[in-house]
């Protein structure tokens, strides 16, 4: 079983007096301070946003062409090896 890590960060935020009362409302429904409740809906929210944004998701079609190019890649244009070119002498 995973232990809780230690919360010494702070994130402050503002909220009406209406919106503070309802989250204290929903926290004290499950049981929860704000700080717990908050974080046990938050965090999953904010793990699924990341990880649709560092994801890309193809068609098959796209799948497939995209194997083909790994497997078999085409030759590379002038202007890509002026670009790799320029790179390398910024490297040096």
């Amino acid at each position: 079983m995973a232990t809780a890590a230690t919360r010494t960060d702070r994130i402050e935020l503002r909220a009406t007096r209406e919106e503070k009362q309802l989250i204290s409302e929903a926290a004290a429904h499950e049981q929860l301070d704000i700080t717990r409740f908050i974080m046990r809906n938050v965090l999953p929210a904010a793990r699924g946003v990341v990880e649709r944004s560092e994801r890309i998701v193809l068609s098959q079609r796209d799948s497939k062409r995209m194997l083909q190019l790994l497997e078999k890649p085409p030759k590379p244009t002038a202007a890509l090896i002026a670009a790799a070119g320029r790179l390398a002498k910024r490297e040096r």
